[in-house]
């Protein structure tokens, strides 16, 4: 079996086994054996970046990387895939690790990452990930420790980016899982009421419940065309019923954008989902529905669907609305530029 080409469906094995994992940090977290830090003026730290041959290049039949000629930048976060395989017991992985980052790069950066490059440069860091126990495990405090070991570095690519390479350009958030658990301190503390909310152009925040008060100043976007905004969904097989948690999650549906809208989306809306093989867009592959604190959506069928098994679709929570995704970034972002445009001549 071809590690990158399947590794969704590994990825999909990788998720339903994460509480019963059995290789996981036995020992509390200490800060004498965290792994090297990543260094980000080298090139290498990066999963991706706009000048150097990557998997977020990567596009499916009929589709065209862009990212040359883009005027908006994405910082992509992608979503744990330190998972547990012999030998990773720490409770954060190294940037060091080649099968780590080969892990990284043939399944989120390839197949969510890529969904940037039709409209956005793509930058997107290795960072030293919380181990995917963290989660789970009953020692909190150690988990903290984790997910703030995780969140320094990408607060510190996210740093040297903008020092090194933003030049002011207009940017978007994105991020899945892990990922969105430090997204959403990312927008906290460099755009919610600041001057850089102002290049926002929007944040795809996906995978993470993400509570309406969760920022100050920064909201959700209700509709396909709001720009400084952010957008939210957790997946889950049609006719699950969550338990709610708590009130007021950010639901968006990325069939219509609206938010907390129960209204049924048919599939015929869906552009086509990217599953496997990562070059065939599967259109109509599924619909959407707003119920509660997730997403609805009936289970699209794909070349080994069979393995997407039991009520949570998390690993295709972005990958099932792949196009409806791609052709919003690229709606937002022409409007945003516009909106950009027209003040600037006002200010003339």
């Amino acid at each position: 079996m071809e590690p990158v080409k399947n590794a969704f469906l590994i990825s999909i094995l990788l998720f339903f086994a994460l509480s019963s994992c059995s290789v996981h940090p036995r020992q509390p977290f200490s800060s004498e054996q965290v792994p090297v830090a990543p260094n980000y003026s080298q090139d290498r730290y990066w999963a991706a970046l706009p000048w150097q041959t990557d998997a977020a290049d990567e596009t499916p039949d009929g589709l065209q990387d862009q990212q040359a000629g883009a005027k908006v930048d994405v910082f992509f976060l992608h979503p744990t895939t330190y998972t547990g395989k012999s030998g990773e017991k720490q409770w954060n992985g190294s940037v060091k690790d080649n099968k780590l980052n080969e892990r990284t790069s043939g399944s989120p950066i390839k197949y969510q990452a890529s969904i940037f490059n039709g409209t956005c440069r793509v930058f997107a860091p290795y960072y030293r990930q919380a181990h995917l126990h963290s989660y789970f495990t009953e020692d909190t405090l150690s988990a903290k420790r984790a997910f703030d070991l995780a969140y320094g570095d990408v607060r510190r690519a996210f740093s040297y980016y903008l020092a090194n390479h933003n030049q002011g350009r207009p940017i978007v958030i994105a991020s899945h899982s892990q990922g969105t658990t430090h997204a959403i301190r990312l927008l906290q503390e460099f755009f919610d009421g600041t001057e850089l909310q102002e290049q926002l152009v929007a944040a795809y925040i996906v995978g993470i419940p993400v509570l309406s008060g969760v920022f100050e100043t920064l909201q959700a976007c209700s509709d396909s065309t709001s720009t400084s905004c952010y957008i939210s969904w957790r997946t889950y097989k049609r006719g699950f019923e969550p338990k709610q948690t708590a009130p007021d999650i950010v639901v968006n549906n990325p069939l219509s954008w609206t938010l907390n809208d129960d209204v049924h989306i048919s599939k015929e809306e869906n552009q086509g989902a990217v599953l496997r093989p990562f070059e065939k867009i599967i259109p109509a592959a599924s619909d959407a529905q707003v119920y509660g604190p997730v997403l609805w959506a009936s289970k699209p069928k794909f070349p080994g669907s069979w393995l997407l098994m039991g009520n949570n679709y998390h690993i295709g929570d972005m990958n099932i609305y792949y196009m409806n995704i791609r052709e919003n970034v690229a709606l937002r972002t022409a409007i945003y530029l516009q909106g950009a445009s027209e003040e600037q001549e006002t200010d003339k």
